[in-house]
């Protein structure tokens, strides 16, 4: 009887993570995590080898990669708003240098394929385009330029037949019942009637749900074309904020928010703050930003991946979202 392939899933115990873990338990593979977290009870099962350490750790990825085929490597520090500039080497050794570590390590074990959860951010701003793998990447924060940095490293990487071994997929905005960041922060805001929309929300967002992503993930690692490529993984279509609102307080159960707030009053007034708060000493969120954020277009074809790998969304934005909210309510997050 052959024995399963062992997958090693990095930054197993992150929003997305749990995911991963047991869609590749459940498609057969052995599966082994590395985090910095010990994994709440429960929450994949009882025979996942479970190993604690930092990717930045030599010895300890070295440790954690023997016997393994493949490795899926989500550990990150992720995006964070307006970071100071002393975070940047924090960026830089964990996004590059543990990726940089990973891989190594991967390569000396001879492992047969790397995956690397990277994020349509690269890309920067849109100006309105619709933006494809083909498309120059454009990093405006840390966080972008330093996930750019470590698709190189895993796109290069070789096997010991010469061969490429690494495989990108950069994820659309992924959403699901443990998601964190602006859209966790939109459903609280949603589900207690606080927030009010800004601006005509006609612009456009790219999106993926959580289980999507962990299907992308087993094509990933088991299709032969995806070796040495980039993906994008999304829902396969674009949704204006209008429309993800909606969706989302309609897995609610309420009505989506009458009025919104015009946005170049809202930028003037967001500017005085902040105008206001420098003149004082006074330390507030970088309003403007928030704003532009909130206002950016985000339009990222995932065509690709459903061509080369037949990677098949089986949630569309409603589908997603009131799973996601059902989920939600049921684990007491609302």
């Amino acid at each position: 009887m052959n024995k399963a392939p062992l997958i090693l899933i990095t930054g197993a115990t992150g929003a997305v993570g749990p995911l991963i873990v047991n869609a590749f338990h459940a498609a057969g593979y052995s599966v082994r995590t590395m985090s910095l977290d010990p994994p709440p009870a429960g929450i994949w099962p009882d025979d996942v080898e479970t190993r604690i350490g930092d990717i930045t750790d030599v010895s300890a990825v070295k440790a954690a990669m023997q016997g393994v085929h493949s490795v899926i490597h989500l550990a990150a520090l992720l995006h964070i708003v307006n970071p100071s500039p002393d975070l940047q080497d924090k960026y830089e050794r964990i996004n590059v240098g543990g990726t940089s570590t990973v891989v190594t390590s991967a390569i000396q074990s001879g492992v047969r394929r790397v995956v690397l959860f990277s994020t349509i951010a690269v890309y920067g701003p849109s100006n309105g385009r619709i933006l494809t793998e083909d498309t120059p990447p454009r990093p405006d924060t840390f966080y972008a330029q330093t996930k750019l940095d470590a698709e190189k490293i895993v796109l290069e990487a070789k096997g010991t037949d010469d061969g490429k071994i690494g495989t990108v997929l950069r994820l659309g905005a992924v959403y699901g019942s443990r998601v964190k960041g602006n859209y966790e922060r939109l459903i609280h805001a949603l589900a207690h009637h606080r927030f009010m929309p800004i601006g005509g929300g006609l612009n456009r967002r790219t999106l993926v749900y959580d289980k999507d992503v962990a299907q992308a993930a087993l094509l990933a690692v088991s299709h032969p074309a995806a070796a040495g490529r980039l993906f994008n993984v999304t829902d396969g279509q674009f949704h204006t904020l209008n429309e993800i609102i909606g969706s989302i307080c309609f897995a609610l159960g309420r009505k989506p928010p009458r009025l919104s707030l015009p946005l170049w009053p809202s930028l003037m007034i967001a500017d005085f703050i902040e105008k206001c708060s420098r003149a004082t000493g006074l330390k507030l969120p970088a309003i403007r930003m928030m704003i532009d954020k909130y206002c950016e277009d985000v339009a990222v074809n995932g065509d690709l991946i459903q061509k080369e790998l037949g990677f098949l969304p089986r949630y569309n934005l409603q589908s997603g979202w009131r799973e996601a909210i059902r989920e939600m309510r049921h684990m007491g997050y609302l």
